[in-house]
């Protein structure tokens, strides 16, 4: 405890200094001291992205993402508290207050930027790709031009399938909506990211179905504090933690207890970011 405030004295007083230099941004952190006052950080982490964020068979929040978000709270020296989220509302959860940290399998994008304090470096990465019968027989994206295609409500590339593509875009609010109406035909494909799909077809309960496209947009994942709090000291310390999960391979560590198919991106930043001194 005694090395997380000294950790948390120097953060502060840099926020500070900058806070001084930049006449139009005040540090208050606000967010970060309500979090240590009452003991307990509060994230928005997703319930229906298996295996970043979803429910056991007992009904507790467990995935990738979930872990991340109690090491946070660890590191910190408080308990937290884990609020499902949907791609719809997970920045509005956050803007608003109702969660001081949102980890919820979210692209970076310049949009979302003005909204929440998006925090770099960027944790993980995923593509656009779809998920259909394997009697359909996609071979090619404009194979989905003036069909029916199940979607979730709030994904960018809903809007880029269409405009891209021509496709139909229905979409659902969760996940199991989408891939339920996927199974009953209502839909020729879900799309969806990449890493997600690849998930499902290893589970055993999609093997009529296959990932048949060449992904798309790939993307960055971004986690998120309040925006005024980005270059503060919460921002700050969201940065070390993502930087540290990368140069110490932890995040390819839950790779592999979550059964994620391993991803070049988590490879390639471990090395980026290894100690130049290390054996």
């Amino acid at each position: 405890m005694k090395l997380l405030k000294t950790i948390v004295s120097a953060l502060a007083l840099a926020s500070f200094s900058t806070a001084a230099i930049a006449e139009d941004h005040q540090c208050t952190n606000e967010t970060w001291n309500k979090v240590m006052e009452r003991g307990k950080l509060v994230v928005g982490v997703k319930a229906d992205y298996k295996p970043w964020g979803y429910r056991n068979s007992d009904g507790e929040l467990v995935g990738m993402e979930i872990d991340m978000a109690k090491d946070v709270a660890a590191k910190m020296g408080v308990d937290v508290e884990l609020v499902p989220v949907q791609s719809s509302n997970r920045m509005q959860f956050l803007e608003g207050g109702k969660i001081d940290l949102m980890i919820a399998t979210m692209s970076d994008r310049a949009d979302r930027r003005e909204i929440v304090g998006i925090i770099g470096p960027n944790y993980y990465t995923s593509g656009t790709n779809v998920m259909s019968p394997k009697a359909v027989g996609i071979t090619e994206w404009e194979d989905l031009r003036d069909k029916p295609v199940c979607g979730k409500q709030g994904a960018f590339y809903n809007q880029i399938v269409e405009q891209r593509y021509g496709a139909k875009v229905i979409a659902f609010t969760g996940n199991a909506e989408a891939k339920q109406a996927l199974r009953d035909r209502k839909c020729i494909a879900w799309v969806y990211d990449d890493s997600s799909i690849g998930s499902d077809l290893s589970s055993g309960d999609w093997d009529d179905f296959e990932m048949p496209l060449t992904s798309e947009d790939d993307n960055p994942w971004g986690l998120a504090v309040p925006l005024a709090e980005k270059d503060c000291v919460f921002g700050r310390f969201m940065s070390g933690m993502q930087h540290h999960w990368l140069q110490s391979g932890e995040l390819i560590e839950l790779e592999k207890k979550h059964g994620i198919q391993p991803t070049a991106f988590l490879q390639v930043n471990k090395e980026r970011l290894k100690d130049w001194l290390a054996e």
